[in-house]
């Protein structure tokens, strides 16, 4: 994927949170599933995106960048 292709997959993903969020009876056990999978989700694409325009920078190509599996995202120090 390119840094495009990421942005729109972020996008939707983003809007799809959303509408879940904005459910006025609260979310169903498996709405709870899906916006935790979405979380996990965009984390992983904005770490990509962060991995492309690192290699950018040093120099290398930015297609080396690769989705890093949830628990190493999710690993990640604040």
């Amino acid at each position: 994927m390119d840094d495009s292709d990421i942005r729109n997959r972020i996008t939707a993903l983003v809007e799809e949170e959303h509408r879940l969020r904005q459910n006025p009876d609260g979310l169903s056990p498996e709405d709870q599933t899906r916006l935790e999978g979405l979380e996990v989700g965009l984390d992983q694409l904005w770490d990509q995106l962060r991995q492309r325009e690192a290699l950018r920078r040093a120099g290398t190509d930015p297609d080396q960048a690769r989705q890093r599996p949830a628990r190493e995202v999710e690993g990640y120090l604040q």
